[in-house]
């Protein structure tokens, strides 16, 4: 009978505290998928699809059957009363979101950028479904505060091969794109005189001047992340972590923390929590 302790693996891969460790694998199935050590084991994603693996009804996802429940609705009521989402879809809706939350953080980790892209860009969608459908603003208020976030981390996701590429109209583009609608976001809830203080806002706006500064320079090659304030302080946090400076490492992941970079803790048990 097959061994169901984990200590194996996990032994030959030890989790590191300074920062998310990811790798690739095969799975026995055939099916690619992504790992990331947590400090008591490993989670398991799938690639592709939803990051556990369920279907739903022949859906991809429960935001792909809820869409189509919305979309059979809308088609046999349409003077009817409108689609709603209750509470209780609005909470699967959140844990499921939170699985893509944690592998889009993983591809960018591996530096999969268009991965990245994919999957914040999916659950911009989800934002979006839930504000027009939710029946309670409590949960429509939920998902919102993550928007600047996971907005934030669309525009690095897109822009970052860009800059690599030296294509710097579209990698301006992408980022002032995530500046823009972060600042819409601001607009609809009258909270413009906030934008200062939105640290996805301040982190997107400072890369924008310093790719605008690029742009113009002449040079063989451009490392993304060498102009990307929040790549930047994880370079010195790792820096820190492996030379024993503990003060300065405090430091540097209470600034990465404030940019709103990918660099958070990651609680499997707080599901709920970040998408």
């Amino acid at each position: 009978m097959a061994s169901k302790d984990l200590q194996p693996i996990l032994a030959d891969w030890p989790f590191d505290p300074s920062g998310l460790s990811v790798r690739a694998i095969q799975g026995e199935d055939g099916v690619p998928k992504i790992q990331l050590r947590i400090d008591l084991g490993v989670m398991q994603m799938n690639r592709d699809g939803r990051p556990d693996g369920q279907t739903f009804d022949g859906a991809e996802s429960l935001l792909d059957f809820c869409r189509n429940r919305q979309r059979e609705h809308d088609t046999a009521n349409p003077d009817g009363a409108p689609y709603q989402l209750d509470s209780m879809a609005c909470s699967e809706l959140m844990r499921e979101g939170a699985q893509f939350y944690h592998r889009y953080i993983c591809f960018w980790r591996l530096g999969w950028y268009e991965l990245c892209a994919r999957d914040t860009r999916r659950n911009l969608r989800l934002f979006e479904f839930v504000q027009r459908h939710a029946a309670h603003e409590r949960d429509k208020r939920q998902f919102d505060q993550w928007r600047p976030y996971v907005t934030m981390m669309h525009a690095r996701a897109v822009a970052t091969p860009l800059i690599e590429l030296r294509q710097w109209d579209a990698a301006l583009g992408a980022i002032t794109a995530g500046v823009v609608s972060i600042e819409a976001f601001l607009d609809e809830r009258g909270q413009q005189d906030q934008a200062d203080e939105v640290s996805e806002l301040v982190s997107l706006r400072r890369w924008r001047t310093e790719v605008e500064g690029l742009a113009g320079e002449e040079g063989p090659t451009v490392d993304a992340a060498a102009i990307d304030p929040a790549a930047r302080l994880e370079r010195r946090l790792e820096e820190a972590v492996a030379e024993e400076r503990y003060e300065e490492a405090s430091r540097l992941r209470d600034q990465l923390e404030n940019l709103g970079g990918p660099h958070a803790p990651i609680d499997p048990h707080d599901a709920d929590s970040q998408p």
